[in-house]
């Protein structure tokens, strides 16, 4: 557990999740008299607990990834469009 100047963060470097690689919790004040060990212990069951984001979030980033390199594509035909129309 790491002691800051305004935080208690307790960091969980190797949870039983797959997806990640370390977890960081931030105590609340109230629970920082709270014992070290019951920290981690209750941190490292939350971090074992968290599970792969829901694949409706994955499909929306790629469908706004897919969204975004159309309009940026139709932008630089506007663009070449507009150059060669007023140089040639």
């Amino acid at each position: 557990m790491l002691q800051g100047v305004n935080h208690q963060v307790v960091e969980v470097t190797r949870p039983e999740c797959e997806y990640f690689e370390r977890v960081i919790f931030f105590v609340k004040p109230e629970y920082s008299a709270v014992s070290e060990g019951t920290l981690r212990e209750r941190a490292g069951k939350i971090a074992g607990e968290a599970g792969a984001p829901p694949p409706t979030k994955t499909r929306i980033n790629r469908l706004a990834s897919i969204g975004r390199l159309f309009l940026a594509a139709a932008a630089g035909a506007v663009v070449t469009a507009v150059v060669s129309y007023l140089f040639f």
